[in-house]
């Protein structure tokens, strides 16, 4: 994925994944106080690190990215750390390969594909 040098705000702790773009707005704006229009990402994630929401917006409209992972999880920080961490998108792409990489090296496979 490509961001260019947009900074990203990722929320630390868990996140309702039943949110949608109002509903991760509202989080951004009250629980943060920062505008989510701004030229920004807001990385989201669910309680059990294998579902992450990324809100974006581009100018015109909301992007709302979804990735789910069938094995493994994200490293993610806890909730008592802090509400919102800066990251760039530099490390925002090694926390999302990340996952990849420690699926690769603990060497388990998803065999059966199938929607859930």
């Amino acid at each position: 994925m490509r961001w260019g040098g947009k900074p990203v705000y990722l929320c630390c702790g868990h996140t309702d994944m039943r949110k949608s773009i109002n509903g991760l707005m509202a989080v951004v704006q009250e629980g943060f106080s920062l505008d989510p229009f701004a030229d920004a990402l807001f990385v989201f994630c669910n309680r059990s690190r294998n579902r992450l929401k990324i809100l974006e917006w581009d100018g015109d409209g909301f992007w709302l990215h979804f990735k789910r992972l069938e094995r493994g999880r994200f490293r993610w920080p806890a909730e008592g750390e802090s509400g919102a961490m800066t990251l760039d998108t530099n490390e925002l792409a090694c926390l999302i390969d990340g996952a990849r990489l420690e699926k690769k090296l603990s060497r388990k496979e998803v065999w059966q594909r199938q929607i859930s």
